[in-house]
């Protein structure tokens, strides 16, 4: 029998220490890399679509770019500002990427990389 195949979310979140569109590329890339590399994907195919947050604090270019830049070019992809709450996290960018797999949601590894490890401590002892 056929092990069905579900859509799952993969959250990822970085931050960068000014806005400017080369860390913030390079800081993005640095996640994506990460959540492929966790998660097993060693192919665009699976991934149903990639949406991108910044917080409003950050402007200077689109993350996506980062991800076509790696050779993305078929994947949806849609990025949006977050909402301005105050006293949150500043200069973060925070990825759901959607993957279709037959992995578990618990067989799914979130990653949080530099100042953002501080928004999922409980997953950071994971990792």
């Amino acid at each position: 029998m056929k092990r069905a195949f579900w859509v799952r979310g993969i959250r990822g979140a970085t931050t960068v220490e000014k806005d400017n569109a080369e860390l913030l590329l390079e800081a993005t890339r640095e996640l994506l890399v990460a959540m492929l590399e966790a998660n097993d994907i060693v192919s665009y195919e699976p991934i149903a679509s990639i949406f991108f947050t910044t917080t409003p604090d950050l402007c200077s270019t689109f993350p996506a770019e980062a991800a076509r830049a790696l050779g993305m070019t078929t994947v949806p992809l849609l990025c949006n500002q977050e909402i301005p709450v105050p006293d949150r996290l500043p200069r973060a960018i925070r990825v759901m990427m959607q993957v279709n797999t037959q992995k578990t949601q618990s067989e799914i590894k979130h990653i949080y990389l530099r100042e953002a490890r501080s928004l999922r401590p409980d997953l950071f002892s994971a990792q």
